[in-house]
């Protein structure tokens, strides 16, 4: 039945896509100019640089003759043909209106060449958890720059993988966006850093007039996950016709909450075995993996005061009992045989914690004016503010732990272990022999007489009566200024600033505290055997939360000045120059500055620069079917170094309906400040299996034997230089109908000078776990390289103490290694058909082919990631599909619409060449080193190795009452795809990846909604 129901939904996703096909040769015959919609990057259209905050004479988006929306992103000149050189994606208001897009991430993040790296709000665990974030070309988030109105934004104060800086696409208002558009080119010679991957420019509404609005509300089908929207914009003036507009907008959205149980397997556990994979779950088959109902077992402790004192005895029980074997509300389990037997209680805590959608809410207001001083001379002004709030949920924290990130050794709570005392009293020192001293009621080894120096409990237990997780919010205030106008003699000018401040707050909560737990074991505050009992003033003593506030800053001037030299014969030979400066600085405070916190981050950076720029251009249009554009740009930044970035670019047009274009570019990337300001450090982890000898070494202890989070430390590194790049497309524009615009190119980019932390970090863990014991492993992991050296090592387990601990935390230098390279084709076409009359058809489809995306190591190995889970650390295990694409297909019929939208992504293996050692230096990328959890690695490798392609479709349906009222109906998802297994991703997101198959986990999803205008 679910085949069969399975290839009926294939079926009409794909039927959905093919109808593409047949209707554009049915409406040959009426074939009406491209719209303003249906524009992309063969529009042969002026654009301005990030110094144009995109004046416009006439408030309403410019168009060419034939009616096509002016690209104004990557050139400084307006009125030639040097916009269409350069490969860009537009998505238009229509066009997102159609997709019932409402989010600047939806949006950005629906565009093709989106590819590893790229962050969305499902992702919620991490550093930047929260944040959402595009990577183009599958570079990174620091390699893309987004804009608004060709004018910066301050970077998101937390950094991903704790040194990537990106724009928060979360933070931006969204609904006074006219379009986007995307440069898919190299652009450093225009917009200066981290342009290596191409450039985002959200151009904002200029001419608003009377008052619009909107309102819509959906959940899904099974009425979670709640969604509302609102917004409204007041506009008086007429650009055109009095000189001038001015308008005020505010927005409102909601998204509810959406739990990991909610639907069902294989996300909400990590026991496969249904799928005959491997079970991962160990919480309901291991004593020693901790649970909301506590275990324990006896042990000595040779401090009374300290609880982080307990001692494995010469000759350990090997019995564990429960604490309260009457509180399992999910049953239990016994174990009979190995070093830890007892009962526990039986738990699955992806579908008992966590969430596939946080909650998140958004308001932004903003203000616009745009003035004509004088007959070619204008002026503007805006402003805005926006409050994104992220609350995420969380697993409970363990009371076993590893001391904090720099902390000592002796805190930690896992080495040897924490336990409680027999006797506990109201100071909570020297309990032996207080007045006051009881038998701990939480400890059932504790005898009157007995010696309480041999019945301490250790303990293994999860808080499941502090709810875990956090609330994060951000505050984004922008604004923006610019003048323009005409000199005479051919003369131009243009200057414009922008100055914006992220102030950003993270409320945690969970996390404990480590004085305070110890205070309250030794008080007997806290109640381990019925914790639903405790007073919230004990959790808030063991638990309180901890808010940590940060900034971050930009502030930007900048001018040009343009000239019209000479006519050539294709038009006028164009030249200008200009100058911008740019002041940012970064406050990202260390979370638990005081170490006084079990597992809280201790990840920090700061930082303050000024750059200061001089950039040209010349664009030449030798005749009319050649066009040749030369422009570079030359930063300095005041940390001392500097960088020129040239760009070339030529298109020719041999006849109208055919053009070839290309480009060649250099560019570089400026490193963070995360990564060259010493005073900045962090830690990351990600999950680690250990080799199948360190498993055999610890028999009977599975849950020290099963996957793991390993973390690298890095500080930052005052003399790393910045990442340089070249970059070259080639293309064809093809108009071969009026009704019908095709676009493909190639594009390659290669990344030199990568900066990364700890490249040899395989080699360094390989090194490690090929010793015998601690001190031999640390010996060989700094022997792999400077800067490399053993942090934190864990406790000996304790079922095999004598084999080699776990490593759970090493430190890496940050160097400038190695290169990547990407390349790849990007396929776009627009049509917009009149079948008849009252009846049009528009389709548009986006698809990106991505043909390599490899990484070469220091040593010269090739690591290849594309259509794999590669690379695992950037994407945070969600991998570089092959083949990215939608096809938007639209039927009107007078007031009535009807819009498909098909999304698709391609076959990932579940391999990835930076987890896999090269042998011979190569690196085998066969499913013999499948990320899956498979059974038997040796004969079982097969199963499951691939990630089935992803396709569904969204469905639209818009009711035009008259000019003033649209009502619409919207199913996301119609045909209730499935999200496709993937058991090789991060744990945190337990057998998924929601960068690229987050729709497949919301399900059939409803909306409704009017738009309206007064």
């Amino acid at each position: 039945m679910n085949s069969a129901f399975g290839k009926l939904r294939l079926g009409i996703s794909t039927a959905a896509l093919l109808t593409a096909i047949a209707a554009p040769a049915y409406g040959q015959q009426a074939a009406p100019a491209q719209t303003a919609d249906t524009a992309d990057q063969n529009a042969a259209a002026p654009a301005p640089a990030e110094q144009d905050v995109q004046i416009k004479r006439a408030a309403p988006a410019p168009a060419t003759a034939q009616g096509a929306t002016v690209i104004v992103t990557g050139t400084l000149f307006r009125d030639s043909n040097a916009s269409s050189i350069s490969p860009v994606t537009v998505v238009s208001s229509n066009v997102m209106q159609r997709a019932n897009i409402t989010t600047a991430q939806d949006a950005i993040r629906s565009v093709s060449a989106d590819s590893a790296g790229s962050i969305s709000t499902g992702f919620r665990n991490g550093f930047s958890a929260g944040g959402a974030a595009v990577s183009l070309r599958g570079l990174g988030v620091s390699s893309t720059v987004v804009l608004i109105d060709g004018l910066r934004n301050a970077n998101f104060p937390l950094n991903d993988d704790g040194h990537n800086a990106y724009v928060d696409l979360n933070s931006i208002p969204f609904s006074t966006i006219e379009r986007i558009e995307v440069l898919k080119d190299g652009a450093s010679s225009t917009y200066g850093a981290d342009a290596i991957g191409g450039v985002v420019n959200l151009i904002s509404k200029k001419n608003v007039q009377g008052i619009s609005g909107s309102v819509q509300g959906g959940t899904t089908e099974k009425a979670d996950g709640a969604h509302y929207r609102a917004t409204l914009t007041a506009g008086i003036g007429d650009y055109r016709e009095q000189g001038f507009n001015f308008y005020v907008n505010g927005e409102y959205t909601y998204d509810g909450f959406i739990t990991n149980n909610s639907r069902g397997y294989p996300f909400n556990t990590l026991d496969l075995r249904p799928s005959g994979l491997q079970d991962r779950n160990r919480n309901d088959d291991s004593l020693l993996t901790a649970n909301p109902q506590a275990v324990v077992t006896r042990v000595s402790q040779t401090d009374l005061n300290n609880p982080l004192s307990g001692q494995v005895g010469t000759s350990p029980t090997n019995q564990y009992r429960l604490l309260n074997p009457n509180a399992c509300p999910f049953g239990t389990f016994t174990v009979t045989s190995g070093a830890a037997q007892g009962t526990g209680c039986a738990h699955n805590l992806p579908a008992e914690y966590s969430i596939i959608q946080p909650r998140q809410q958004r308001y932004s207001t903003t203000a616009r004016l745009n003035v004509r001083i004088a007959e070619g001379w204008e002026a503007f002004a805006s402003g805005s503010y926006s409050h994104s709030e992220v609350d995420i949920r969380g697993t409970p924290a363990g009371i076993r732990q590893t001391q904090p990130f720099g902390g000592s050794p002796a805190l930690a709570s896992s080495s040897p272990g924490i336990v409680l005392p027999m006797y506990v009293c109201s100071a909570g020192v020297n309990c032996a022999t207080a007045a006051d001293r009881r038998l701990n009621p939480n400890n059932p080894y504790a005898v009157a007489g007995a010696d309480p120096t041999q019945n301490a409990a250790r303990i293994y237990y999860l808080f499941g009566d502090i709810p875990a997780g956090s609330h994060r919010y951000v505050d984004v205030f922008r604004a923006t200024y610019g003048i323009s106008g005409d000199l005479g003699d051919g003369f131009k000018f243009r200057l414009n600033g922008v100055y914006a401040r992220d102030n950003f707050a993270v409320t945690q909560r969970g996390f404990i505290n480590i004085q305070g737990l110890l205070n309250a074991i030794n008080t007997g505050a806290y109640n381990f055997v019925n914790p639903e009992q405790n007073t919230q003033a004990v959790r808030d003593q063991v638990s309180p939360e901890r808010t940590t506030p940060s900034y971050s800053t930009v502030a930007t001037i900048g001018g040009s000045l343009l000239k019209s030299l000479m006519a050539l014969p294709g038009g006028d030979l164009n030249v200008g120059g200009g100058f911008q400066v740019r002041r940012e600085t970064l406050m990202n405070r260390n979370q638990n500055a005081d170490l006084s916190y079990y597992g809280l981050n201790t990840s920090s950076a700061q930082g303050r620069q000024t750059v200061t720029a001089g950039f040209f251009e010349i664009d030449a249009p030798f005749a009319r079917s050649f066009d040749l554009n030369v422009s570079g740009r030359y930063d300095h930044y005041s940390q001392g170094y500097s960088h020129f970035s040239p760009k070339i670019g030529a298109k020719f047009t041999p006849v109208r309906e055919f053009s070839l274009r290309a480009t060649y570019s250099q560019g570089f990337r400026a490193p963070t400040f995360a990564e060259y300001n010493p005073a900045s450090s962090y830690a990351g982890f990600s999950s680690y299996t250990p080799p199948d000898s360190f498993i055999a070494a610890h028999a009977g202890s599975p849950a020290y034997t099963t996957t793991y989070s390993i973390g690298s430390a890095a500080q930052g590194k005052a003399d790393i230089l910045p990442e340089v790049s070249r970059s070259f497309t080639v293309g064809t524009i093809l108009n071969p109908v009026p009704w019908l615009n095709l676009t493909v190119d190639y594009y390659n980019i290669r990344k030199s000078n990568l900066i990364v932390s700890g490249p040899l970090r395989a080699e360094a863990i390989k090194a490690y776990y090929g010793q015998a014991n601690a001190a031999a492993g640390c010996a060989a992991l700094a022997a792999v390289g400077q800067g490399y050296k053993c942090n934190i090592v864990d406790a000996p387990d304790p079922v095999n103490p004598n084999a080699l601990p776990r490593l759970l935390v090493f430190d890496v230098p940050y160097v400038n290694a190695n290169y990547m390279v990407s390349s790849g084709i990007d396929m776009q076409a627009n049509a917009n058909v009149q079948l008849a009359n009252g009846v049009k058809f528009i389709s548009r489809v986006d698809v990106t082919r991505v043909l390599r995306l490899d990484l070469v190591t220091p040593a010269g190995v090739v690591q290849k990631y594309a259509g794999t889970l590669g690379p695992y650390e950037l994407s945070s295990g969600g991998g570089t599909p092959r083949i990215r694409g939608n096809w938007q297909n639209t039927i009107e019929i007078g007031n009535f619409s009807l819009t498909s939208t098909t999304y698709y992504v391609g076959r990932i293996k579940q391999v990835a060449a930076d987890r896999i050692d090269a042998v011979n230096g190569v690196i085998d990328l066969s499913c013999r080193n499948t990320l899956a959890p498979v059974v038997d690695r040796k004969t079982d490798f097969n199963n499951q190795c691939y990630v089935r392609p992803f396709i569904y479709t969204d469905l639209n349906m818009g009711v035009r009452v008259n000019d003033d009222f649209r009502f619409f109906f919207s199913i996301q998802n119609v045909t209730n795809a499935r999200a496709p297994l993937a058991s090789g991703a991060y744990a945190s997101n337990p057998n998924y990846l929601s960068s690229w198959h987050y729709a497949g986990l919301v399900g059939r999803n409803f909306s409704a909604g009017a738009n309206f205008n007064f």
